[in-house]
């Protein structure tokens, strides 16, 4: 059985984007299904990791075609930042660079890759046919993917699942976005005819599912999750106490209320203040860096740059705490960074800042990997981080993990397995 899997993001991309289908790509063959992956030919990645390249399985049929994307032209206008995800929307933007996201929100709907739809139904309304392929999957973000599949189901009546690492307007920044009504609705609107015409659709959290299933019963949860790392070498932890952060934080995952906590730590226990050590490891929004300085943290603040796959997962096994900010926005109970995967990997306490009642929080509650802090709960939470740093202090800061096996990349494409072998009996 043959399926071809849509995707912007395959290496040499780096970030989270890439992760979910290469691990889906290199353990499918063991189901008896074969993927052939189709994707950009000239991208423009904000992030790159070239050692995700040796992950892709040998002989892995890989089709690629050009895409014209405007984002060179729109960031003249704007920021000359560049920028790594929609994300990072500047908070504070010039006069042309509150145009270009004007024009990019209202005109490149649903996003900026909108321009690969046409030329990539046309390749593959003649590449599917004469290749024999069962299925086609999109995965998105870039939604434009999703369109891709949704115009080749309605041309060739072809079996498609439609994957959702995010929401689409549901995700964190969309309220953010200077949409107008009209775009706002078109927005809504392909996202109805994606999830309802789909003959399947993957979603990476229960909230999401629920909030799809008005449009399509058809629907399965399968999360991201971390892949076997062979590495015989012997952890060594930090001998401060650390406190880590994996990936990009931007405005709405400035966790605030802990710089405020630890600073009132920091000024309570001289000890304390010798021991800790914050590490963030990834780009930082501007607002981050104020924060961190306003509660004056600086001189205990390491930042380290973007890293490759394999060198974060080594730094955040040698964490003594690693920290999860679950990003301040309407949806939050329906974020589940995937981040969180690769944590549980590393087998440190996971401190966590958002909803109780989240998503994220019922993985930690499940995994009994960590705490989870409400957003304005600033007792739990100075009481959390004492908790922890009198474990540092006594040497026995641990965790006992339990029900993670599940959310190993080679169980979860079992799942998707499953399912694709269902929509083709």
């Amino acid at each position: 059985m043959k399926v071809l899997i849509i995707t912007y993001y395959w290496p040499p991309s780096g970030g989270p984007g890439v992760q979910r289908w290469l691990q889906f790509v290199k353990y499918l063959r063991q189901y008896d299904i074969e993927p052939i992956v189709y994707t950009v030919d000239n991208p423009n990645y904000a992030i790159l990791d070239p050692t995700l390249q040796d992950e892709v399985p040998d002989t892995i049929e890989i089709v690629k075609q050009p895409i014209r994307e405007p984002n060179n032209l729109l960031s003249f206008f704007g920021s000359k930042r560049k920028q790594t995800s929609a994300g990072f929307l500047d908070a504070n933007p010039s006069f042309f660079g509150k145009i270009a996201q004007y024009v990019r929100a209202n005109f490149f709907i649903p996003d900026a890759r909108k321009y690969w739809i046409r030329p990539s139904v046309q390749f593959l309304s003649d590449y599917l046919p004469k290749n024999s392929v069962d299925i086609i999957i999109t995965t998105g973000p870039p939604h434009s993917l999703h369109l891709i599949g949704l115009q080749l189901k309605q041309k060739l009546a072809i079996k498609w699942i439609a994957d959702f690492r995010d929401p689409w307007t549901d995700i964190d920044y969309f309220h953010q976005l200077p949409l107008t009504k009209k775009a706002a609705q078109k927005h809504h609107q392909l996202e109805k005819d994606v999830v309802s015409i789909a003959d399947h659709v993957l979603v990476v959290g229960n909230t999401m599912k629920e909030n799809y299933l008005k449009f399509n019963q058809k629907i399965e949860v399968i999360t991201n999750g971390f892949d076997a790392i062979t590495n015989n070498a012997e952890v060594v932890l930090d001998t401060q106490f650390t406190i880590v952060h994996i990936g990009m934080m931007n405005a709405d995952r400035n966790p605030t209320m802990l710089w405020k906590v630890v600073s009132e730590i920091m000024a309570e226990n001289e000890t304390f203040a010798n021991d800790f050590r914050l590490k963030l490891v990834g780009k930082l929004a501007d607002e981050v860096l104020e924060s961190i300085d306003m509660y004056k943290l600086t001189s205990n603040l390491e930042i380290v740059p973007y890293l490759h796959h394999k060198k974060a997962i080594a730094l955040q096994k040698n964490a003594q705490v690693l920290l999860l900010a679950v990003n301040k926005v309407p949806n939050a109970k329906g974020i589940v960074t995937g981040k969180i995967f690769e944590y549980l990997q590393a087998k440190r306490p996971i401190l966590a800042i958002g909803p109780v009642d989240g998503d994220l929080a019922e993985i930690i509650n499940l995994t009994s990997s960590g705490t989870v802090v409400d957003f304005e709960d600033e007792k739990t939470l100075k009481n959390s981080i004492l908790e922890l740093y009198n474990s540092y202090k006594n040497h026995n800061l641990a965790v006992n993990l339990k029900n993670i096996d599940q959310y190993h990349r080679k169980h979860l494409t079992a799942k998707l397995a499953t399912i694709i072998n269902k929509l083709t009996k």
